[in-house]
């Protein structure tokens, strides 16, 4: 599995703030991608800062979907007010999750 880092810079954010507000359509946006695996947002609201880091199946997969990553990050970006900071790329090195 890959994953792409992007962090962003903006404002920051009310604590009452909703951040789920635009998830929907963005995940929209990416989650037909083939090799799209998931995404996480994550924000430091006293700050603004944010990262956001989507899973791929495989380093291909990230690499064929970075057009319209691109197209995305820079278009949510703008419209939430944030600027984006830099993009790292990783392969995972491991994972683990407790539900």
């Amino acid at each position: 599995m890959f994953a792409r880092l992007s962090t962003y810079q903006g404002s920051p954010v009310p604590e009452d703030g909703d951040l789920s507000a635009t998830s929907e359509a963005v995940v929209k946006q990416v989650q037909d991608a083939h090799g799209f695996v998931g995404v996480y947002y994550l924000v430091d609201r006293s700050s603004g800062k944010a990262v956001s880091l989507t899973l791929w199946e495989d380093e291909q997969a990230m690499h064929d979907s970075e057009q319209r990553a691109a197209r995305i990050r820079e278009e949510t970006a703008r419209r939430e007010g944030q600027r984006v900071l830099s993009v790292e790329r990783y392969e995972v090195g491991f994972s683990h999750f407790n539900r």
